[in-house]
């Protein structure tokens, strides 16, 4: 009953012609819109699940049926994964890379797009009033949709959901072992330094493991914080300004930059543990040619 109290009022709402445009800034936090018992549906989640299903329908549009031979809209998409994933392959390491790349794409292509539709029409500048019942004044602003990266619960899920995936594909793809001997093990060679110096090495490093699982306790919320930081500042810019072209544009950019950060720093956590002995194992596939292997019909001994 709530549900639909809340779906009349919206209806009066547009019927009376209550609907409001936003003036000055925005707000720090997301809005609810109505409530599904006690759980709140806020503009931002609406516009995260508007987001994911124009997403959705439009890449199956643009691929079709999938072919040998692709078509146009498949060629396409194909050429842009096959070019982030020759970006993020020698970052990520060849084994971890075919259980990160679709984490890895979805992030960017979500993280961008929600950056970008707050450059919309409509979204976060249309919504109801708040109205004072006593003296008819507005005292707040509700807009309908807005950015779910311009949210810091939006942002926090989305670091989260980059951190249990890195813990997941680390400990698949390292295994506890390698993970716990990069973070306290000595990684000084005993053939290079004496003996009495890589003991005395030991506490150093340990001290050093201590420090990075601090860094990576704390990677939640360096992640979360820096997107919604410059995605919110950006966001009220914009309204503060109407939208001024310079900065409209600025914004397109760093829309781009922040989603390619994000994206790229989750992978370099990842393959900081997962990327070891790649190089190693490509070189060992390619053994030396022998002289008389590399020119036909040489002398053999």
């Amino acid at each position: 009953m709530l549900l639909v109290r809340k779906l009349v009022f919206l209806a009066s709402i547009l019927a009376s012609g209550s609907v409001a445009f936003a003036e000055g800034g925005v707000s720090e936090k997301a809005e609810a819109l109505f409530h599904v018992g006690p759980l709140p549906l806020t503009n931002s989640m609406v516009t995260s699940w508007g987001v994911t299903l124009i997403l959705v329908f439009f890449i199956r549009w643009l691929v079709g049926k999938p072919q040998l031979i692709p078509a146009r809209g498949q060629a396409v998409v194909e050429g842009l994964l096959a070019y982030m994933r020759d970006l993020f392959e020698p970052i990520v390491g060849k084994k971890a890379m075919p259980a990160a790349f679709p984490l890895l794409i979805c992030f960017f292509v979500f993280i961008l797009l929600h950056n970008w539709s707050g450059l919309f029409p409509f979204i976060g500048t249309v919504g109801w009033r708040e109205i004072n019942q006593a003296t008819g004044e507005q005292v707040g602003f509700i807009p309908w949709l807005r950015p779910l990266t311009t949210d810091l619960n939006g942002t926090i899920a989305l670091a989260l959901t980059s951190f249990v995936a890195w813990f997941i594909i680390v400990w698949r793809y390292a295994g506890p072992k390698l993970l716990l001997f990069d973070l306290f093990g000595n990684k000084a060679d005993k053939k290079d330094v004496p003996s009495a110096l890589y003991w005395a090495l030991s506490p150093v490093f340990l001290a050093v493991g201590v420090i990075e699982v601090i860094s990576i306790l704390i990677r939640p919320v360096t992640l979360s914080v820096r997107l919604f930081g410059n995605e919110f500042g950006g966001e009220s810019l914009l309204h503060n300004t109407s939208y001024f072209p310079a900065f409209y544009v600025l914004e397109i950019l760093v829309g781009l930059l922040q989603a390619f950060v994000f994206t790229l720093l989750t992978a370099v956590y990842i393959g900081l543990i997962c990327n070891h002995g790649d190089d190693h194992d490509a070189e060992s596939d390619h053994h030396p040619v022998d002289a008389k292997e590399a020119v036909p019909g040489a002398p053999s001994h």
